[in-house]
């Protein structure tokens, strides 16, 4: 086995094991490095030290991993604070800390529990087996939970570093992105096992835990072969499925002045002349302009007859981002004006068609929560607006395609995708504006994430970003066409419009939440054998 220099619970040992693992998983995810294949190692020093070190310190050693991997993956807090928000250094850089340090709880309580259930502080001779499986299912199910509390923050799971990979990533059909993350920590904790093998003395029953360890060999080997026969298969069925030829526009209006109603016809202007060079000789069906691409109320905006005046000279549809309102009824007494970031569909008539308002607003982005007591973060509220949220209402429809809508960072949670595909989405659409985050890794970030809602329920994604990266993807997650970042593209497509129903589809997050009860129990089962034994 290989033996650590020091005690486990020394300063020096468990400090070491938590910037190791930081800095590997770190450059394994996507941004600046996304060297993906640290992915399957990275956890090895953060789970060794979790191995051997008391609960406590190996808390302290799951927390100071999370705090320097998050403050590497979500520095650029710091830009769309700062540079956007118009906040100074003096809150921006505690802001970033706190977020860290509130993503680094999970960690810390992941080793924390991994320590109790399966570490050996207590009994040095204890099987590896027990670590093995625990691991995954404590880290998938604390993944749940970071997804759903404090209306949920789900910020590059573990599996998502594995976006780039089509042929890997299949098995997210059957229990969502949550499923690769359990098999990568599943991957780490066999290397922990392989390494703690190498003893020569041992005093457990080896059967028993060669079992258990063949058994994780065979779950691996079974995640591998379904997602490389799987993307041969569901590669077929999108080839024969019927297509769609979609046109997506970027515009690159600076965020600065996106807002200003001195530019917003310059701006309206911009998305005309990029539509036209997309429409020019092609028999393109849709046009799909980003998150709030009109800067003004569609409903009462002069520059609305200019969008519609085109949409009916090209005889084609297009949905586009805007902000919306509705009015409150007659005799609803002190109802007030509830304003939405939404998208409206506008048909070849030049009449809208649909709207649909975003459900899941972005905390202290497009509301302030508690604002009573938050008042100094008002800046960025003032920057977008303050809005409501909306309600699912199904896709919108247009002919063959039925188009469920992720506005923003809606791509980051499964569920809201999962839901509109059972309501009949045949098409994801991401509108987005990642102006926000600047040259920083987000955009990148941003795009791994959205890939797995396209490849969760094999459904072409089209992706429109104000500054990018717009682009499709295809049911098993390749990114067919993107562009840059910061520049302006017209982007033509043929989407296939797939009607297949996967496991994921027909169970969402079911496989996460079973962890989070799986891990429930192993705390509590051996915490109550212990009381009865006293």
């Amino acid at each position: 086995m290989m033996k650590l220099s020091r005690s486990p619970d020394s300063a020096v040992t468990f400090i070491a094991a938590a910037l190791a693992s930081a800095t590997l998983l770190a450059l394994a995810m996507p941004g600046r490095v996304g060297w993906w294949p640290l992915l399957f190692v990275a956890l090895v020093p953060l789970l060794l030290i979790t191995l051997y070190a008391r609960p406590g310190r190996s808390a302290l050693a799951g927390f100071s991993f999370g705090l320097v991997y998050h403050l590497a993956l979500m520095y650029w807090i710091l830009i769309v604070l700062g540079r956007y928000g118009g906040l100074p250094l003096w809150i921006t850089v505690p802001a970033l800390f706190l977020l860290a340090i509130y993503m680094a709880a999970y960690p810390a309580l992941f080793c924390f529990l991994l320590s109790r259930v399966a570490g050996r502080s207590w009994h040095r001779e204890r099987s590896i087996a027990p670590l093995v499986w625990a691991a995954p299912a404590l880290w998938v199910g604390l993944e749940y939970l970071k997804g759903v509390a404090f209306s949920g923050f789900p910020w590059m799971d573990l599996g998502y570093g594995l976006f780039s990979q089509p042929r890997l990533i299949q098995a997210a059909d059957l229990g969502g992105h949550h499923l690769l993350s359990f098999a990568l920590v599943l991957a780490n904790a066999l290397i922990v096992a392989m390494i703690d093998r190498q003893r020569r003395a041992v005093r457990w029953n080896v059967r028993a835990e060669r079992r258990l360890l063949v058994a994780a060999v065979l779950f691996l080997t079974f995640i591998g072969g379904y997602s490389m026969v799987r993307y041969q298969v569901a590669g077929a069925i999108a080839d024969r499925s019927l297509h769609a030829q979609v046109a997506v526009v970027q515009g690159n209006i600076d965020q600065a002045q996106k807002w200003s109603p001195a530019v917003k016809a310059a701006t309206v202007d911009t998305y005309l002349r990029l539509s036209r060079q997309a429409l020019q000789g092609r028999d393109v069906e849709l046009v799909v302009w980003p998150e709030t691409a009109l800067p003004f109320y569609p409903q009462q905006d002069p520059l609305m007859e200019r969008v519609n005046t085109f949409v009916e000279a090209r005889n084609a549809w297009l949905l586009t981002g805007a902000p919306l309102y509705d009015l409150p009824q007659a005799g609803g007494g002190n109802a007030q004006i509830r304003y939405y970031n939404g998208a409206i569909l506008i048909g070849p008539d030049g009449h809208q068609r649909g709207s649909h308002a975003k459900q899941h607003l972005v905390p202290f982005g497009e509301y302030v929560p508690l604002r009573q007591y938050l008042s100094f973060l008002e800046p960025l509220v003032v920057s977008v607006g303050d809005f409501s949220p909306g309600q699912e209402k199904g896709p919108l429809v247009l002919g063959p395609m039925r188009l469920g809508i992720l506005i923003c960072y809606e791509s980051i949670f499964p569920e809201i995708a999962h839901q509109a595909v059972i309501r009949g989405a045949n098409l994801l659409v991401n509108l987005t504006n990642d102006a926000w985050y600047g040259w920083s890794s987000a955009p990148h970030q941003s795009l791994a994430m959205a890939v797995f809602r396209a490849v969760e329920n094999k459904r072409t994604l089209i992706r429109a970003a104000n500054t990018g990266i717009s682009g499709f993807v295809d049911p098993l997650g390749h990114v067919v066409r993107r562009s840059d970042l910061f520049v302006e593209a017209s982007m033509v497509g043929q989407v296939p419009m797939v009607e297949i129903s996967t496991v994921f589809n027909r169970g969402g997050g079911l496989f996460a939440a079973c962890c989070a009860f799986g891990g429930l129990l192993m705390v509590l089962v051996p915490a109550r054998r212990r009381r009865d034994s006293v």
